[in-house]
């Protein structure tokens, strides 16, 4: 069971919820690669067992997500499920191209300030816990990419703009949605949000909580779900251990190797894979062992 398992996660569900049910369905250690709000659906990349351990390799990943701005509404969570603190009548006359401008106009590395209503911790306590208790902290904006954003459809008659965002890491998209609004000079929030993708793990190949409870004890599913360290690590290269060094390397001990500074995959003169190495400074150390 050691890998990642890609869920498609529901609208109600928490990233933390999602994580309890499939430890529970495998009595496994499992982790995520990043949250997604409550109201959010779509990808979420689930560690299990020893794959817990390629957390550290997939953090820095791009995401792609579709989202619904709602023009007219400003809340204090930036989304549709916070209060309504601001409404204003929405211009009659904005066009689809005003929309596509003010799309385009956001491309580009920019600064963004995270909500008050995030996960980010400040002196060990997250925004959102001093959002509740109605404290303000002042945050630091933050360097974040958007590689291209464009229009879905825009809904006329309720105000509501559907557009597709890649991003950089750590873009937040209720912010951008205000940002977006803002751009038409009008105020919004976002409705909905949908992760199609992160890294290289898409939508496509996820399945629902249900489909899991369903096929918890249906091997050939899981294997079809599960995708293996090795194969999450298919950039990376290969490094063969002679089986009389293959000891030594299993217990700590660095190994010469005159290949460049990164990350390999290990395996024994059987083609067997063992898991992972770390080169540094033209010695090779063991880091995730699969064995």
């Amino acid at each position: 069971m050691d890998g990642i398992i890609l869920i498609n996660k529901q609208k109600g569900y928490t990233s933390h919820d999602v994580v309890a049910i499939v430890k529970r369905i495998f009595n496994e250690k499992v982790g995520h690669t990043g949250t997604l709000d409550p109201i959010a659906t779509g990808v979420l990349p689930l560690l299990i067992g020893k794959g817990t351990k390629l957390s550290k390799y997939l953090v820095e990943h791009d995401k792609i997500y579709m989202s619904t701005l709602k023009l007219g509404i400003k809340t204090d969570t930036a989304d549709i499920t916070g209060n309504v603190i601001c409404e204003k009548e929405v211009n009659n006359n904005i066009s689809e191209e005003n929309i596509k401008n003010a799309l385009d106009s956001l491309k580009g590395e920019q600064y963004q300030t995270p909500p008050m209503y995030s996960a980010i911790k400040v002196n060990g306590k997250k925004l959102y816990e001093y959002a509740r208790s109605g404290k303000t902290i002042q945050i630091k904006p933050r360097k974040i990419e958007i590689y291209n954003i464009y229009l879905n459809n825009f809904d006329k008659e309720n105000n509501e703009i559907i557009f597709t965002v890649e991003c950089s890491k750590g873009t937040y998209i209720r912010t951008l949605c205000e940002k977006i609004a803002e751009s038409l000079n009008e105020i919004g929030c976002m409705k909905e949000l949908q992760r199609i993708q992160v890294g290289k793990f898409n939508i496509k190949d996820a399945i629902t909580i249900e489909d899991l409870k369903q096929n918890k004890d249906n091997k050939e599913f899981l294997n079809e779900h599960i995708e293996t360290i090795e194969n999450v690590l298919e950039d990376k290269q290969y490094i063969t251990i002679e089986n009389k060094n293959m000891e030594q390397f299993l217990n700590g001990v660095k190994l010469k190797k005159d290949l460049p500074n990164g990350i390999y995959k290990i395996r024994n003169e059987e083609n067997i894979f063992i898991g992972t190495g770390e080169i540094k400074d033209s010695f090779l150390k063991r880091d995730i062992i699969t064995i």
